[in-house]
């Protein structure tokens, strides 16, 4: 009859306890760089959101509107294109009268143009772009009594629409490349971890005993 084996792994035996954190790879800094690049993407989608916003609130003066029929004088600039925005609970034929210096440069816009700020809904009915600097007056009216008018730039349609791209394109390439940073990180040294864990290692109580095994006691 054998005596059973009371120590543990037989002669020449050894379990590979888990290796150091720090031995892995990649190193867990990839979590960080990870981290780092979703703030840096989240912070330009917000500041491209933003400049995309402002710049449609400052499109409309809406601190100067004026009422149908109401005359108001602006300052107008050589070159510089403005519009005329009109506020009105339903659609309504829109008139504008503008002096002679002035009257060669309205045009009406080939495409609409609508933005909301605040209550209000504002569309570009008229623009001008004057051939001479200069304060001119504007009257403007329409079918409906309560339209309000207002002056404002003319709408920079393709920046507005590459802002909040830009913007779109920031938060998904965040919620993309963060996870998959992670997740490739894991993988990885959940893989080196095996892989040191497999190598051979040196035995714990050294090499077996020279000769037979010991014999136990015969029945």
């Amino acid at each position: 009859m054998s005596i059973p084996n009371t120590w543990g792994t037989p002669y020449g035996g050894h379990v590979a306890p888990p290796p150091p954190a720090k031995d892995l790879r990649p190193r867990r800094i990839w979590y960080v760089v990870a981290a780092l690049l979703g703030l840096v993407l989240v912070g330009a989608g917000i500041a491209f959101g933003v400049l995309a916003v402002k710049d449609t609130v400052h499109m409309v003066d809406t601190a100067h509107t004026f009422t149908g029929g109401e005359q108001r004088t602006f300052s107008f600039t050589q070159g510089r294109t403005r519009s005329i925005y009109v506020s009105q609970s339903a659609p309504g034929h829109v008139d504008c009268r503008v002096p002679r210096a002035l009257a060669d440069s309205v045009t009406q816009p080939s495409g609409t143009f609508r933005v909301t700020l605040g209550a209000r809904s504002w569309e570009r009915v008229f623009e001008f772009t004057p051939k001479t600097t200069g304060d001119y007056p504007v009257v403007c009216t329409s079918d409906l009594p309560s339209a309000h008018f207002a002056l404002g730039d003319k709408p920079q349609v393709r920046g507005m629409a590459v802002g909040m791209l830009a913007a779109v394109g920031c938060f998904l390439t965040a919620a993309l490349a963060v996870p998959a940073i992670c997740i490739v990180t894991a993988i990885r040294r959940g893989r080196h971890r095996r892989r040191l864990m497999a190598l051979p290692a040196p035995p714990m109580w050294g090499a077996p005993p020279m000769g037979p095994p010991p014999m136990g006691p015969q029945a």
